[in-house]
């Protein structure tokens, strides 16, 4: 309790989030209904007269019974909906947020940061280096233009190839979107080749990085 109170008094003359307790206090505290900063103050005073009074009482306390108390606390503050979707929409946003789990779980908090904070580092950069592109569409009786990936009524214009660039383009990826670029045009020429029909005729290239343009 002094640690996390000499914490707290640092902490607020560098703008630090305060400091209530170890994570699996904070579970315990979740999983009790607690829903403002009060809690803290019931949690400390009865965490004190633990220490003063109650603790001969606990020391017989097999550790797997505390093991059990804190790891069904915890196993409440797992958002399974919330992964299932992240693993739908981004598999490499589902493997940060697993890694981070997996680290916490089986580690320490520490532990979890620095997988996921690694992990989202190596993505920023592959992303620097290897920027999505998406074929935009067209939907019917609109002047919007979506990725026809994404929305199955979204329509090719027909002899016009449109291209999003989801980011800026530097000397990293240059090369790479310029492949990229060419590989999309082959594709769409073996499309109308296919069809006997008329060959690819515009590329437009959309470097806005949104989904959504207009006319």
């Amino acid at each position: 309790m002094i640690a996390i109170g000499t914490m707290n008094i640092f902490g607020s003359l560098t703008s630090c989030y305060p400091t209530t307790g170890p994570f699996s206090r904070f579970a315990v505290n979740y999983n009790d209904g607690c829903k403002t900063a009060a809690s803290n103050i019931v949690m400390s005073i009865a965490v004190m007269l633990t220490l003063l009074f109650l603790t001969p009482l606990f020391h017989y306390t097999p550790l797997v019974v505390l093991s059990a108390i804190i790891v069904s606390a915890i196993l409440g503050l797992i958002d399974y909906q919330a992964a299932i979707h992240l693993w739908k929409i981004d598999k490499f946003d589902f493997l940060v947020c697993f890694s981070a789990y997996v680290g916490v779980f089986f580690g320490n908090v520490e532990i979890g940061l620095v997988l996921a904070v690694t992990l989202s580092i190596l993505r920023v950069l592959l992303f620097v280096a290897r920027p999505r592109t998406f074929v935009l569409g067209n939907i019917p009786n609109s002047s919007a233009y979506i990725n026809v990936e994404h929305y199955s009524n979204a329509h090719h214009v027909h002899g016009i190839l449109i291209l999003e660039i989801d980011a800026p383009i530097y000397f990293a990826n240059a090369s790479y979107l310029r492949e990229r670029i060419t590989r999309w045009i082959d594709e769409e020429e073996e499309k109308f080749k296919g069809a006997g029909s008329t060959s690819l005729q515009y590329v437009i290239v959309d470097m806005t990085g949104k989904i959504v343009i207009k006319k």
